[in-house]
């Protein structure tokens, strides 16, 4: 049995283990054909990559029927996979004065030809919204060997009422304000606002801002003895210089300016701007007050626009946010490495459960990648990182360890119906009833 077998089948058996007899086993067969990437070479077709494992032809019928309409959900399945997680010693919750990332994202698998696909997401290559399951995805963030991991906590599916993408946020910030705990703060990308979250009244969250983003002072500036009309909101604070119509317009006066010397030598910089409300928002004692982070990084060419509604240090803001990209790891691994770019399902759950499975799967990946000596994929690859790819290829082509020690739960249930005839032989039909019928 090659090396990286045992610990593969040691997290796949914890993660079904508290399934129904018979689902269990079924889902395991289900889960090493989407690890060891039998998709790929079948070019996403499950019964030809669950056959390819060697698992014999009633093994695949049990192995799709608990796919399709099995009694299982992928929470539990995740709750499964993040206890194992967090039983190995190596793994370890990344937090910055207290705070641990939470990230919240979005990612869609493309079905644009797919009937009776509701929803839809932007497509930047096509530059046009196309059909596509869209899921939502909420992540906590660990590091093993200081490498940061994104353990999916929750998947959720768009409202069947109202597919939209909108509405799929809305439901997530929802949730986060619900599960949040005390010690994390949601990070999100620039597709969230700072009004839906304001909205939805969570706690604590760090989002990225738009380039052109402007906010407003929750005060108002003294005009004694100025004519005119007197301002009914603060002024107004740009904290990016942009162009306008040929015409530069400046940026504002920072209230602070932080900076620091990274290991590579380069120096970070960030610009703060304290306690601001949106821009349709009149100043307001009980208002819900932001503040706003420039952070300037050489490396790149433009720089990074952050808010929260946490007094965070400038170097706290930046390593937060910083600790969400992780997430965009997780629906890469499952597409690309495992092959479920493409999918032939087109029923209303499995076209959901397919996806909520391949995430999981990316997540499996990442973190085994991520705990087990890194494996070279050959003798050109000198210097190699755990990466999900690299444990991907080593388990390519490996037929279901059937000599691996199973405990005695996960095991093929009998059906009490083996005994009963099956098909057209179990037809409860008689010559007279079809007359009768048709006369």
């Amino acid at each position: 049995m090659p090396p990286v077998v045992e610990p593969t089948m040691s997290a796949l058996t914890s993660i079904v283990s508290g399934l129904y007899v018979g689902t269990n086993l079924a889902m395991l067969h289900f889960l090493w054909m989407l690890i060891n990437g039998s998709l790929l070479p079948h070019r996403g077709a499950i019964f030809p990559a669950l056959q390819s494992t060697g698992i014999g032809e009633q093994a695949v019928r049990r192995s799709w029927k608990a796919f399709h309409s099995g009694m299982w959900q992928i929470g539990e399945l995740m709750v499964a996979w993040n206890q194992y997680m967090e039983e190995q010693q190596s793994w370890q919750p990344r937090s910055y004065e207290g705070y641990g990332a939470v990230a919240v994202d979005t990612t869609p698998f493309w079905r644009p030809k797919l009937q009776g696909l509701q929803s839809k997401y932007y497509h930047s290559i096509a530059e046009k919204a196309l059909p596509a399951v869209i899921l939502g995805l909420v992540a906590r963030i660990g590091e093993v060997a200081d490498k940061r991991i994104a353990l999916p906590c929750s998947i959720l599916r768009v409202d069947p009422k109202d597919p939209s993408e909108a509405a799929l946020k809305k439901e997530l910030l929802n949730q986060v304000r619900r599960t949040l705990k005390a010690a994390d703060i949601m990070v999100v990308d620039a597709g969230f606002k700072i009004k839906g979250c304001q909205e939805a009244q969570v706690p604590r969250f760090l989002l990225r801002l738009a380039k052109n983003f402007t906010a407003r002072r929750n005060y108002l500036r003294d005009t004694t003895g100025k004519k005119g009309k007197p301002p009914t909101k603060g002024d107004l604070v740009r904290p990016l210089a942009r162009q306008h119509k040929g015409k530069k317009i400046a940026a504002s006066d920072p209230d602070a300016t932080f900076s620091w010397t990274i290991e590579t030598g380069e120096t970070i910089t960030v610009q703060v701007w304290y306690d601001l409300v949106r821009p349709d928002v009149e100043p307001d004692p009980k208002a819900d007050l932001f503040d706003v982070y420039a952070i300037s990084d050489p490396r790149y060419e433009n720089p990074l626009l952050v808010a929260t509604n946490v007094k965070l240090k400038a170097s706290t803001a930046h390593a937060l946010y910083t600790d969400r990209w992780p997430v965009e790891q997780l629906p890469l691994a499952g597409k690309q490495m495992v092959g479920a770019h493409r999918q032939f399902v087109f029923a209303a759950e499995t076209r959901h459960r397919l996806p909520e499975l391949v995430i999981l799967a990316g997540s499996i990946l990442t973190g085994l990648a991520a705990l087990h000596p890194t494996m070279s994929t050959g003798f050109w690859d000198r210097k190699p990182e755990p990466t999900p790819g690299r444990f991907r290829r080593a388990l390519a082509g490996l037929p279901f360890p059937q000599s691996y020690p199973l405990p005695t739960e996960l095991r093929p249930k009998a059906s009490v119906t083996n005994h009963l005839p099956k098909g057209i032989l179990a037809h409860r039909r008689s010559k007279q009833a079809v007359a009768a019928v048709s006369t």
